[in-house]
Order: C-alpha cells, then structure tokens, then sequence
C-alpha cells in the first residue's frame, strides 16, 4: 500500500483541487470557518507532503540527479535564506511573518511536486486512471460551468459563502467590485445593462479554470487516436470559450505550435490557426452571444466612479486598451523596473496575492517573474526561470504533450501568476516530474481508453 499512495495522491489531487475553492466556499456558508477552515484547507499540503515522505521512504534508490533537480534545489535553497534573512538587509519589505509563510509555500510547492514526480513510475493502469481523471476534470468543470452561467443567477453567488471565502477568510478584498465576488466573474461590455457572465465554474475563477482546460486540451491534441477524443475536445474548447480569458487562448495557440514541432505533427498547428481564428471571432461575438447578468446599484455607483477615474480606457477587449489588458501591462511594466531597480529583492511575501492578503504594500503583481524577482532577487529569479527550462529540456525528450503544456505556462506566466494557481502547481509540476525522469509509461502519448 505504501508504494501506491503517492499515485493515488495524484489521482486525488487532479480531482480534488478542481472542487477546492467550491468545497471550501460551502463549508465557509454553513458556519466552519477561521482555525478550523484553515486546517482543512491544508489537505492539499498535507497529501502533497505525505505522498512525499512516503515516496521517498519506499524507493529502493534514488533517482540519479539531474541538472534541474540541481536547480530546483538552488532555487530552494535561495527562497530558504530569503526567508531568513532580516528584511531590513535588504531595504523596504515590510512582510509579517504570516505573508513569509504563505509566500514559502506559493514558491515551494512546485518543488515539492516536482520531485514527488521525480519519485514516481507509474504503471500502465495508474496512468490510466490519471488518464481518465484529467478527462473528467475538464468534461465535469465544463458542463458544471455552462450549467452555471445560464441557469444559476449572479445574485445566488453574492448571498453564497464565495465573499466570505475569498475576503474574510483568505484576506482577498473584492468589495470593490461584485459584492464580494472576483470581479474577473463578469465581462464589463461597457454597457451597463448587458454585462456577461464568464464561465468560472467549480475553481470559482475563470483564469485557473482555462489554464486547466489548455492543459488537458493539448493532452488530448497529443493522443494519437479516435473519435472520443475530439468529441472530449470539443466540450473542452467549449469550456475554454466561455472562460473567455485571451491570454490561455494565446497559450493554447503557443502549445499547439511546440506540440506539432516536437510531434512532427501538422495537425496540431492547423489547430493553432484555427483556435486562433475562432477565439478571436468569439471574443467579438460574445458581448452578444455571452450570458447577460446585472449589476446591484451599488456595483453600478463603482463602476461609474472607476470609469469617471479612467475615462480613456477602451472597452473593445480586441483593441488593447480595455481595462485588462492595460491592467496587465502596466503591473509587468511596473515589476520588471522594481526587480531592475531593487535586485537584491525584498524578501518573502512582499509581492502578489500574498502581500495583499496581509495588508503591506505590493511590490509587484500578477506575473509569476516578477513576483519571485521581488521575493528573492534577481539571483533567485535567474535560478527559477534556469529550473523551469532545464525541466523543458528534460521533457522534450520524453514528452510531446507535457512540453507544450510547459511552454503553455511559461507563458501565461508573464502576465498571471500561474504557480498561484494551485492545480497547475500540484498536478503540472508533479506530472513533468514523473515524465522527466521517465516514469511514464511507453504509451502515455497514445489513448487511456
């Protein structure tokens, strides 16, 4: 049993962190909430370092080391004596100990799951349960969504205990924006009459939800076989569309282009062209075809107020200049010349979500380079971005679709941070740990079915 629980833990957490957010939001509305909720939202970390410990006590040896396990244990090693080191060394952070806490753990859970991978074999049958799991997740958070956006109204969302979950219990202030709810929930068309719901689904969040789907999309890309597999797809686009987050159609393009070179494929790059041809016509039509919602008065008076403070800005999100786009810009503009100007870094937990959910001044948002630059210095970030690409070395030896999925969130990762996104930090980061050290199976670009 003790050699099969870290397969089974990453079964568990491909399923699992898909419901996490919902789990925890419901749990929060029928009254468990502070210590308690906390603890049971550590499952994730507890499995993630169980599987771990049990993994390395039943390997008969270790795996021979190669230069990104080196590397990860640099970066490690870096993000370790950050948090040591007295902030005042380094300048103006200003962490509290809870923000250096979380802020190990955002920078250190990927190289936890990276080398349980690096643990693993997995037989033919796990990977097929990790096959299907994959599938599932991506039909289920699709249905579970589309079902959602037409049928559940906004208003049952704001009276649920999302709010609570995300601002009284992670410290994530959306008060600003949807009574309590992400704000990235609803396409702001500019009309105040018509704006459009985003499929968000289970993850309660349209990013991490389309960044899942890229991955499993390009998964099914990869398989060499039949008809299931574009009809699985075809649910997964759909799920994808009605995210409607441009970057992850930009990364789907991207993965579509490096799986049809490492493949010798041209059927993944005729995809690329056509998704990208289809995203954007979807972009433009969904304002029309999208499904509308309203906002309270309250909303309303924000909304007026933000758009009297930004009176330029575009509403077309085809343009680049809508409001999320420049958004976006501006806070990668503004972290790259903070980790230019400042690259010692500031230490732990002064940077993203982080540094929000703990009240001090944040020093740099959204791209996941510029957070780690912040929190460990440059030297910190040059030993990051070294790991992930000697892992894409590692991979484009031993996996197509794996690669193209990396490559995916690479890139997404200059305007979001990504590793904040907990199924990708688990699920990808153990999986390109199992396939860089040749634990998949010799079918694993091939069906599950």
């Amino acid at each position: 049993m003790s050699d099969r629980l870290p397969r089974i833990a990453l079964v568990v957490l491909i399923v699992g962190l898909a419901v996490h957010n919902l789990v925890m939001a419901e749990l929060w509305d029928i009254g468990v909430r502070g210590a308690s909720l906390d603890a049971l939202a550590a499952w994730k970390d507890v499995l993630l370092a169980a599987a771990l410990v049990v993994a390395l006590l039943a390997a008969d040896r270790l795996p021979s080391w190669l230069w990104a396990d080196r590397l990860a244990l640099l970066y490690t090693a870096l993000v370790l004596l950050y948090w040591l080191v007295p902030q005042g060394w380094l300048g103006d952070g200003v962490a509290t100990q809870k923000g250096q806490l979380l802020a190990a753990r955002h920078d250190l859970i990927p190289v936890a799951a990276y080398f349980l991978g690096r643990l693993l074999v997995l037989t033919p049958a796990t990977w097929r349960r990790l096959s299907l799991a994959l599938v599932g997740v991506a039909i289920s958070v699709t249905a579970w969504g589309l079902a959602d956006v037409y049928l559940v109204p906004l208003q049952w969302w704001r009276d649920s205990g999302v709010p609570g979950w995300f601002g009284e219990q992670l410290g994530l202030d959306y008060s600003e924006g949807l009574s309590g709810l992400p704000e990235n929930w609803v396409l702001n068309t500019g009309d105040e009459l018509n704006p459009i719901r985003r499929l968000g689904s289970t993850f309660l969040s349209p990013l991490a939800t389309a960044y899942v789907l890229v991955i499993v999309l390009l998964y099914l890309v990869a398989r060499r076989r039949p008809w299931w597999v574009a009809l699985v797809g075809g649910v997964a686009y759909a799920g994808l569309l009605w995210t409607h987050t441009r970057a992850a159609f930009l990364a789907l393009a991207l993965g579509l282009v490096v799986l049809a070179i490492a493949q010798r494929r041209l059927l993944p790059l005729g995809l690329a062209v056509a998704s990208l041809v289809i995203s954007v016509g979807f972009v433009k039509a969904f304002p029309t075809i999208g499904p509308s919602t309203s906002y309270t008065q309250s909303e309303l008076e924000i909304l007026r107020q933000g758009g009297q403070q930004n009176p330029g800005v575009d509403s077309d999100p085809l343009a680049g200049g809508d409001s999320s786009t420049t958004s976006h810009w501006r806070n990668l503009r503004d972290g790259v010349r903070t980790v230019v100007r400042h690259p010692q870094g500031y230490g732990l937990g002064n940077a993203g979500v982080n540094a929000s959910r703990t009240g001090v001044e944040i020093k740099a948002g959204e791209s996941t380079y510029t957070e780690i630059g912040v929190n460990t210095g440059i030297v910190g970030l040059v030993a990051f971005i070294a790991w992930l690409f000697a892992v894409l070395a590692g991979l484009w030896r031993r996996s197509a679709w794996l690669s193209a999925a990396w490559v995916a969130m690479l890139a997404i990762g200059v305007q979001t941070d990504v590793i904040g996104v907990h199924w990708v930090a688990y699920v990808l980061f153990a999986l390109a740990g199992v396939a860089i050290g040749g634990g998949l199976p010799d079918d694993a670009e091939e069906s599950p079915a």
